[in-house]
C-alpha cells in the first residue's frame, strides 16, 4: 500500500524539485550576469546584428569573415600589441615562435625567375633525399615554378606541408633534370644567430628572438663559448622583438644571483607575479662582465634582459632607446580556430619601471614614433635623446626613467653614412647583389671552402678589385652605374659580399662576423667589456 501511494506522488515530488532547482539556478545566473533561463547569457548587439544580417539580409554574405573583421576591429581599438589571428594564419603566426616548422629544410633564393637552392640544412629531410646548394628547383609537385614570376612565399607554401607527407621536386643539376621526392619533416628554426669568439677572453652572441628553444639554443653556445675560455661576453639583442617571457627569465637568470628580482607583470585582472632568479647562473657578476646591445628594434622580452641587467648594475646597455614595449600578451584560441593575443598585463622592471611607449594616440602614431627618432635627430645626437616619465634609481644610484623605452648607457649614434643612394639601395633592395655573390661562390666554391673558420675567411679574404670590376660589369645590363657612388658606398657593397659569401658558408655566425667588423654599435661594445 505504501509503494502505491509513493507512486502517486513521485511525480509531484519531482517536479517540484525540478521546478526548484531551475528558480536557484536562475538566481545564480543572474548573479552573474546572465539574464536569460538556465543561464545562458543574452546575446549582446555584435551577435545581435550578425544573427540579423544572417537571417534578413537581401543578399547571401560571408558571416565568418563579417566576424572576423568585427573581432579585429575590436582588437585595433585596445593597444597597438593586442591582435588577433584568423584560422589561416595562425598556423604560420605559432611557428614563428614555436621554434621549428614542418618542411624540408632548405634556403631558397630567386634569381632571375628561377628557385636556387642555397642551402640546405644538415641531417634534414632534404639532405637525406640528395639536395645540394646550387640546385635549381623547376617544379613542385605539379606547379612549375621555372621561367616565371614567383615570390619567396609562394614556393614556400608549396614546399611545406604536413610532417610525414612527401613533395615531388624536379630540380636541374650540373645541366640536367631530376626527379627527387623528400618526406617532410620537423625543422628546427634558431634562434641563436650568431656566436663566436671575438678574442681570446671575449665571447658573441647575437639573438633574433625568444622562441620556445631560445633558452636551449643560449645555453649551448654560452658553455661552447666558454669552453674556449669566454670571460666577458657581447650580447647583441638589436632588432630582437621578443617573444615567450619564461625564455627571457630563464636567460637572465644566468647572468644575475642573490634571488634578484628580474620583472614582474601586473594587470587590472592579472595580479602581481615576479620572476625571481632561482639558480646559480653560468655566467654572473663578479666572475664575468657582460655588455647587451639594444636598438630602436629591441623590444618586449628583449626589454626585461636590459632592464633587469640596467637596473642590478650587472653590465653596460650599449646602443640606442629600445622599442618601449612593455605589455604581456596572451594567446586564446577561438572555436573556429582562430585565435586572440591578448594584452593582459604590464610588466616592470627590478625597480619598477614600465617601460611601455604611450598609445594614446592610436596605433598609427605610436608605430610612425620609431621612425620619427631618425627625423627629430635622436637616432644622432645625444643631446636629443627622448628622456619621459618618473625618475628612477638603479641599484649603483644611476638615473633612468620609465614610460618610453631603455635608455643606454653608452649612446652610439646611428652611422649616417648607411643613408645610402637610391642606385645602391636598388642593389641591395633588388637581389642583384644576392644573386652575383652566389653565383660568384659557385664558381670559386673550392678557394672559399679552403678556409678552415669563418675567423680565418674574416681575416684573410677581401674583395678584390677584380671582383668589384665583374660586379660593375655584372648590373650594367640593368641600367646600374657604379661608377659614380662613393667610396664609402663602394667600400659598403664590398663589405656586404664578403658578408653574404660567409654567409653561405658559415651561415649566420659567419655572415655577423664579417658584419660586426664595421659596426659601431658592436666596436663600442668590444670597447667597454674590455675597459
Amino acid at each position: 500500500m505504501r509503494n502505491k501511494k509513493l507512486q502517486v506522488w513521485l511525480p509531484l515530488i519531482f517536479s517540484i524539485i525540478m521546478i526548484a532547482g531551475m528558480y536557484f539556478g536562475y538566481q545564480l545566473g543572474g548573479k552573474n550576469g546572465n539574464k536569460s533561463f538556465f543561464g545562458s547569457r543574452k546575446p549582446n548587439a555584435v551577435q545581435e546584428a550578425l544573427d540579423l544580417i544572417k537571417q534578413r539580409y537581401v543578399d547571401s554574405v560571408n558571416i565568418d569573415s563579417m566576424s572576423a573583421d568585427a573581432i579585429e576591429e575590436m582588437t585595433n581599438k585596445l593597444d597597438p600589441h593586442s591582435v588577433y589571428f584568423p584560422a589561416t594564419e595562425l598556423k604560420e603566426a605559432n611557428e614563428d615562435l614555436a621554434g621549428n616548422f614542418e618542411g624540408i629544410g632548405v634556403e631558397f633564393n630567386v634569381f632571375n625567375d628561377t628557385v636556387n637552392i642555397v642551402y640546405v640544412i644538415p641531417k634534414s629531410p632534404a639532405e637525406e633525399a640528395g639536395l645540394k646548394l646550387g640546385d635549381k628547383i623547376i617544379k613542385i609537385n605539379d606547379s612549375l615554378i621555372a621561367g616565371s614570376f614567383h615570390v619567396n612565399d609562394d614556393v614556400r607554401k608549396l614546399i611545406r606541408g604536413a610532417g610525414g607527407s612527401n613533395v615531388e621536386l624536379e630540380i636541374f643539376r650540373n645541366g640536367h633534370p631530376q626527379n627527387i621526392q623528400v618526406t617532410r619533416g620537423s625543422i628546427p628554426v634558431s634562434a641563436v644567430d650568431a656566436a663566436y669568439m671575438i678574442d681570446k677572453t671575449t665571447g658573441y652572441i647575437r639573438l633574433n628572438k625568444f622562441s620556445r628553444n631560445a633558452y636551449a639554443e643560449f645555453m649551448k653556445s654560452l658553455e661552447d663559448l666558454q669552453n674556449q675560455g669566454m670571460e666577458k661576453l657581447v650580447f647583441d639583442l638589436r632588432g630582437n622583438g621578443g617573444g615567450f617571457m619564461d625564455q627571457a627569465t630563464n636567460i637572465a637568470d644566468e647572468f644575475l644571483s642573490d634571488n634578484k628580482l628580474i620583472v614582474y607583470t601586473q594587470g587590472l585582472h592579472s595580479p602581481k607575479d615576479e620572476y625571481k632568479a632561482k639558480r646559480p647562473g653560468l655566467f654572473e657578476e663578479k666572475k664575468n662582465k657582460l655588455v647587451v646591445l639594444v636598438d630602436e628594434l629591441t623590444a618586449s622580452a628583449s626589454e626585461v634582459i636590459a632592464g633587469a641587467v640596467q637596473d642590478w648594475c650587472r653590465g653596460e646597455i650599449v646602443g640606442r632607446r629600445t622599442f618601449g614595449k612593455g605589455l604581456v600578451q596572451l594567446q586564446y584560441d577561438l572555436s573556429d580556430g582562430s585565435a586572440m593575443r591578448l594584452t593582459v598585463a604590464r610588466y616592470y622592471t627590478p625597480k619598477g619601471r614600465s617601460i611601455q611607449r604611450s598609445y594614446q594616440n592610436g596605433k598609427k602614431v605610436y608605430m610612425d614614433e620609431i621612425w620619427e627618432r631618425f627625423s627629430t635627430g635622436e637616432s644622432v645626437h645625444l643631446d636629443s635623446v627622448y628622456s619621459n616619465g618618473k625618475i628612477y634609481r638603479t641599484d649603483c644610484g644611476d638615473t633612468v626613467y620609465g614610460g618610453g623605452g631603455i635608455m643606454p648607457d653608452f649612446f652610439v649614434s646611428i652611422d649616417t653614412s648607411r643613408f645610402r643612394s637610391p642606385v645602391t639601395n636598388h642593389i641591395l633592395l633588388s637581389g642583384i647583389l644576392n644573386s652575383f655573390v652566389y653565383r660568384y661562390y659557385l664558381q670559386n666554391k673550392a678557394a672559399i671552402d679552403a678556409y678552415a673558420t669563418s675567423a680565418q675567411f674574416n681575416q684573410q679574404f677581401s674583395i678584390s678589385e677584380a671582383v668589384w670590376s665583374q660586379f660593375v660589369t655584372y648590373v650594367r645590363p640593368d641600367s646600374i652605374d657604379l661608377d659614380k657612388i662613393s667610396v664609402l658606398e663602394k667600400k659598403y657593397l664590398q663589405l656586404r659580399m664578403k658578408a653574404y659569401l660567409a654567409r653561405l658558408k658559415w651561415r649566420s655566425t659567419g655572415y655577423y662576423q664579417v658584419l660586426n667588423t664595421e659596426d659601431n654599435v658592436f666596436k663600442k661594445g668590444f670597447e667597454i667589456v674590455n675597459q
